[in-house]
């Protein structure tokens, strides 16, 4: 089985470990995108008319025999016009012919398995080069792919320490990168949905147990922080696009080892 280093927070190399088998899979774009899929589908917030919408006016037809149209009328309104005649969803001012509805299934669904092999897929790809520049990742100055480092990066509580690390190994232009997209305000009517601002996506660090990290991460554009244990398809392949810089605490590298079944 191949060797990778482990780099100490310095950027200095320390010790080799057994590369997980994982890496050998061959990535299923397919099942990755939907994976994405399904998971976006889960953030849909469910919207609809009210059942009583356009029916709750006092607009009523003439009947027959008055050489007019049976259309709903306003009363008392003086000439006859056929305006917010809510009952008819021909008429001008009328309701929705088939309005979306509150009980539409958004929620899309795949089987445990499947999603196993999604994630496994996109751990496989965010090793290979290729899938990694083709996602836009900047690369020329990263030592090595996939990258190691040591648990003590975990127990780190400062945000300019972590800045520093990783610009020790090379991630320097990939964060100013997501740094110059980030903030970016949305054109069209989003703004006013909750996503205002599009942001970037930079390097994930995968740790095994959060002593600090998180929080002094939080405020790093691009970056994301997440534990092994808590991984999706959104951390991995963010759009359903796969090959994320990934950045590995050694003690999370060693969990890999639980997608052997995938191989």
């Amino acid at each position: 089985m191949d060797k990778i280093n482990v780099y100490n927070l310095k950027g200095d190399k320390t010790v080799l470990v057994e590369r997980p088998k994982v890496f050998n899979l061959k990535p299923r774009k397919d099942l990755m995108e939907m994976a994405a899929e399904v998971k976006q589908s889960h953030k849909i917030q469910p919207k609809g008319r009210n059942k009583r919408a356009g029916l709750r006016g006092v607009a009523e037809g003439w009947g027959t025999g008055h050489g007019m149209a049976r259309t709903p009328r306003i009363k008392g309104s003086g000439f006859p016009t056929a305006r917010n005649a809510g009952r008819v969803p021909y008429a001008k001012g009328g309701r929705a012919a088939h309005p979306i509805k509150v009980e539409k299934k958004l929620n899309k669904k795949m089987n445990r398995t499947v999603n196993r092999i999604s994630i496994a897929s996109a751990i496989s790809a965010s090793a290979n080069i290729n899938f990694i520049k083709k996602r836009g990742h900047v690369t020329e100055k990263i030592p090595e792919i996939p990258l190691v480092i040591d648990d003590k990066i975990q127990t780190i509580k400062k945000t300019s320490k972590i800045n520093s690390i990783l610009e020790d190994l090379g991630f320097k232009e990939d964060l100013l990168k997501a740094k110059k997209k980030c903030k970016k305000i949305r054109p069209g009517i989003g703004k006013g949905r909750g996503r205002k601002y599009k942001n970037a996506k930079s390097l994930i660090i995968i740790i095994k147990e959060d002593f600090g990290i998180v929080r002094a991460g939080r405020n790093i554009p691009g970056l994301d922080i997440v534990t092994v244990e808590n991984l999706s398809i959104d951390d991995l392949a963010p759009g359903g696009i796969s090959g994320r810089l990934i950045l590995w605490a050694q003690s999370a590298f060693k969990e890999l080892n639980k997608y052997e079944d995938m191989i």
